[in-house]
């Protein structure tokens, strides 16, 4: 019987608004003395994504993985010198701030409906985003069961105990009675159903996962 439904953050639920946009971007970076190409930027974010990839295995959460991210996407849109350091700085500290994102329309009104039906929704995110800020800011007080962030939590998905860990917060014992809902096939899915839950693959837009 499903009694749960967990939910992954970025790009799930909520998408970068203009700050983390190409243009955003590079004005962060001018800030800090470096120039982009704003043009270059999907090309960039897609050959950077890869140091995510490389890390979907049973991790410690690394605040390194994502600086690297934010060097490699730097320097894809063109960015040089002693400047990219701390451009990066600014790119992860900036990710914690909910400001600069918003829910996908559809959110709200999925979330209320799954709650009114009496199943207990959680979260579970990669990144060092404070969870109850988040729900906070995007007004889903009462309607979040569990809430767990890598950051906080010391592993990052797929690392079974994350959703071991949301499980618990949520007051379900058997894995079999939730699912799983991310945009990630290795970080969400993989990690999912290793536990021995069920998983729904969310793809918004991108290369298709197989």
């Amino acid at each position: 019987m499903l009694r749960a439904v967990l939910f992954d953050v970025d790009f799930t639920l909520i998408f970068p608004g203009p700050a983390f946009q190409p243009e955003g971007y590079a004005r962060l970076c001018a800030g800090h003395g470096v120039a982009v190409d704003p043009a270059r930027f999907d090309a960039a974010a897609a050959a950077a994504a890869q140091v995510l990839a490389d890390e979907a295995g049973d991790l410690a959460y690394d605040p390194e993985v994502f600086l690297e991210f934010a060097r490699r996407l730097i320097r894809g849109m063109g960015g040089e010198g002693p400047g990219i350091e701390a451009c990066a700085r600014e790119i992860y500290d900036a990710g914690a701030e909910c400001g600069h994102f918003q829910l996908y329309e559809e959110v709200p009104d999925v979330l209320r409906t799954l709650h009114a039906a009496g199943l207990r929704i959680g979260l579970i995110s990669n990144t060092h985003r404070c969870l109850e800020t988040f729900q906070r800011h995007f007004a889903l007080d009462g309607l979040i069961a569990a809430a767990v962030s890598s950051s906080a939590h010391g592993y990052m998905k797929p690392h079974p105990s994350i959703f071991a860990a949301a499980l618990r917060q949520a007051g379900v014992e058997q894995p079999a009675d939730a699912v799983m809902v991310g945009d990630s096939l290795a970080h969400d899915i993989a990690g999912a159903l290793r536990l021995g839950m069920r998983g729904v693959l969310v793809q918004r837009g991108g290369p298709r996962e197989p």
